[in-house]
């Protein structure tokens, strides 16, 4: 029965273009070219393994050092009193196990008057104990660098390895030719290591610095490991180097514009946040609505059929640059709207797609840190 779903699942009329099987493009020494061998998409996991321990390497030994040279602290927020009813409240609260980050009004009356004490009280506690779990600036800063270091890295090695390939040029020649594209060990290295980072950040995501965007970007992870993993299952992985380079070369600009803006915002030098922040947005605009829709999804929509035979497979990679387009779309909306209050406000507060969930927490406790005035006197 699994041999026989799986043979259903694989079936060569899904995945492969017309008059093609899997023996076609089966790796071989009687090929004529070297094609992808689906069995190396387990690499990545392990070597994603890696990268974290790198990671955390770097993260003590390299950016921390050099955070603290910039004059950012590892401090911790105050510390709550001690109030072993509270404690309790907030160990057992399913809110705080599913890591949002505040009551409602009516939870913090309930609370008050199970522990017969003021709202004022509960709130105020509620607020403190819940800092101590944020992480400090420098471990912000630290997550920052280590993602800036990374597409530093991959972008340089993306566009040296693929600046003498044709396809780079001339966007055609993904499409001319398959499924018969060879397969060289410069690229099957840039799959490798970029799957085995987003497998990474898939991992780590769920100890890092919590987001506002944490589902959007979980998505965002998942979609492209499934679309590195078609790509190079169907041997589309001229196509999906594009893909990878231009989302590369968007986060070294983008990324990299983005986390020095949140490290000069750390170590306190507003007017490079605001000049960094305003050059982020410009370029996030011009990659990610820009040349990503109007070069590589109109040549995948439009070119692609007129160059070769569509196939079931197509389709399905096609609908995952789409939800790729899609988040941009989200994202960019978030991202205009911190610019827009940051130009009302005076100054930038940096990129909302990425900030850390103290932000809709400030803003909660704008709205409900009004005093009770007929609440008991605060202790």
């Amino acid at each position: 029965m699994l041999r026989a779903l799986l043979n259903k699942f694989w079936d060569e009329d899904v995945w492969l273009p017309p008059n093609t099987t899997w023996e076609d493009i089966t790796p071989g020494p009687d090929k004529a070219v070297v094609y992808a061998d689906y069995r190396h998409l387990l690499y990545p996991i392990p070597l994603a393994l890696v990268l974290i321990a790198l990671r955390q390497v770097l993260e003590k030994y390299w950016f921390a050092p050099f955070g603290r040279s910039l004059g950012i602290k590892n401090t911790r927020p105050k510390k709550a009193p001690n109030n072993s009813k509270l404690e309790l409240a907030y160990i057992d609260c399913p809110k705080i196990k599913h890591k949002q980050l505040f009551l409602s009004k009516d939870e913090i009356c309930a609370l008050a008057k199970q522990l017969d004490m003021s709202e004022r009280q509960v709130e105020r506690w509620w607020r403190l104990r819940r800092s101590q779990d944020k992480p400090s600036t420098l471990v912000k800063f630290c997550e920052n660098m280590w993602r800036c270091t990374f597409y530093l890295y991959n972008f340089s090695y993306g566009m040296f390895i693929l600046w003498d390939k044709e396809w780079l040029w001339d966007i055609d020649q993904c499409y001319i030719g398959y499924p018969h594209q060879g397969l060289t060990p410069d690229i099957w290295w840039y799959y490798m290591i970029s799957a085995a980072f987003y497998w990474s950040l898939t991992i780590s995501q769920f100890w890092d610095v919590r987001r506002k965007d944490f589902w959007q970007m979980f998505v965002h992870h998942i979609a492209t490991i499934l679309l590195l993993s078609f790509s190079w299952v169907c041997n589309l992985h001229r196509i999906g180097t594009l893909v990878l380079l231009l989302h590369d070369c968007a986060d070294i600009f983008l990324e990299v514009s983005k986390k020095a803006a949140k490290a000069a915002k750390y170590a306190n030098y507003q007017k490079l946040c605001d000049a960094i922040f305003t050059v982020f947005t410009a370029l996030w605009i011009m990659t990610r609505l820009g040349i990503y829709p109007f070069y590589i999804i109109w040549s995948t929509s439009i070119r692609a059929p007129m160059l070769l035979p569509m196939f079931a497979a197509y389709y399905i990679f096609n609908s995952l640059l789409c939800l790729l387009l899609a988040l941009h779309m989200v994202w960019t909306w978030l991202i205009l709207q911190v610019a827009y209050k940051s130009i009302n406000a005076g100054k930038m507060e940096g990129d909302i797609r990425s900030s850390s969930s103290e932000f809709s927490d400030s803003s909660h406790q704008s709205n409900h840190s009004t005093p009770n005035r007929n609440s008991k006197k605060d202790t």
